[in-house]
């Protein structure tokens, strides 16, 4: 079974042989590297930009002008601060052409902490990029979602961002890929680059198929009735295992929602999950101030003020400068398990 990053990989086949997909690029996106995280290893279209991020952006939206459909990487989200205004121009386009001109471009990026990346590559970008108008907002949390995200990213004539939570992109997941191997060492065998020379070699890709998940809507990845916990990318599986273990030693049932999309994102399930159980989390990484759980507490609030019969509660990171290298100053500055479990037993066990 594939890990999130093969996923994403496999996905970025599928789109230039079958999707359209012109070009993938970016620092480092080419052979012989294919990505810092092996992302790009092997595809057709992959080729290496400048280090320069505003050169990637705007190469992309000439693309696009062009009719070509491309994907193009910022090498850590901490860097797309250096062209969030050109971000924002590449979001305004179909809307002041009146829908004339599309903008089929996709940019992915690995986000968050996890994996002890320091300062300059530990940010989450989520709260910012839901500022940005015109741009659909994506983060998986496993292999599959990643899969189906991306190829929806691909077809849409919209930006599209795809978040890749970094602490995750090693992970596998427990469900297959159609077309997929169901051996992850013969997907590894035949898919991932081998370390040294790789002048003479090529991938052999699986017959992975056609799978979409369609923008905006979210996963019910646990169904219960104690509270609801809404959460995506890095801090999902958090959420899953507190609640296993806490239906498992005090009997307390969630339903556990995975977001997917940033934006649009799914006011239906969240809005129906809110109304069954009156109690509601909401846990991500990104800092606690200006937080996007925030918006989505703020909705809640006023749309749903009556069905709450406890607090409801963000559980979010702590609003610092940056993440240190140190591995307890990084432990202590996002949500980790044992805070996560605090929370959602507080609000599940609060009286009425």
């Amino acid at each position: 079974m594939a890990t999130l990053v093969q996923a994403v990989r496999l996905a970025l086949h599928y789109g230039e042989t079958h999707l359209g997909v012109t070009d993938i690029f970016g620092e480092d996106v080419g052979p012989p590297l294919g990505g810092v995280f092996t992302a790009t290893q092997g595809l057709k279209t992959a080729w290496n930009s400048p280090l320069d991020e505003r050169g990637i952006v705007g190469t992309a939206m000439g693309i696009a002008y062009g009719g070509g459909r491309p994907v193009f990487e910022i090498q850590f989200c901490d860097y797309a601060f250096n062209v969030i205004d050109l971000l924002k121009v590449v979001g305004n386009q179909r809307w002041a052409s009146a829908g004339g001109f599309d903008m089929p471009v996709v940019m992915m990026t690995p986000t968050g902490a996890g994996i002890r990346g320091s300062m300059y590559h530990s940010h989450s970008y989520e709260s910012w990029a839901s500022r940005l108008p015109g741009w659909k907002i994506v983060m998986p949390s496993d292999a599959l979602d990643a899969y189906g995200l991306m190829l929806s990213a691909i077809v849409d004539p919209n930006p599209v961002m795809v978040l890749l939570p970094k602490a995750l992109l090693r992970v596998r997941s427990d469900r297959l890929i159609p077309g997929e191997p169901e051996d992850p060492q013969e997907l590894s065998r035949r898919i991932d680059a081998p370390v040294g020379d790789r002048k003479n070699w090529t991938p052999d890709w699986p017959p992975v198929q056609e799978y979409f998940v369609p923008i905006g809507s979210a996963r019910l990845v646990r169904e219960g009735e104690t509270a609801t916990v809404i959460s995506y990318g890095r801090t999902l599986p958090l959420c899953v295992q507190v609640c296993d273990d806490l239906q498992k030693n005090h009997g307390l049932s969630f339903d556990v929602l995975d977001l997917r999309s940033i934006f649009p994102y799914d006011w239906k399930a969240i809005s129906q999950s809110v109304q069954k159980t009156g109690r509601v989390v909401l846990v991500n990484e990104d800092t606690e101030v200006t937080n996007f759980a925030e918006h989505l507490l703020r909705r809640i609030i006023e749309e749903h003020f009556y069905d709450l019969v406890a607090k409801p509660k963000v559980i979010s990171g702590k609003h610092v400068p940056g993440i240190g290298l140190n591995q307890v100053y990084e432990y202590n500055t996002v949500p980790q398990a044992e805070h996560i479990r605090e929370a959602i037993f507080e609000v599940a066990t609060e009286p009425v």
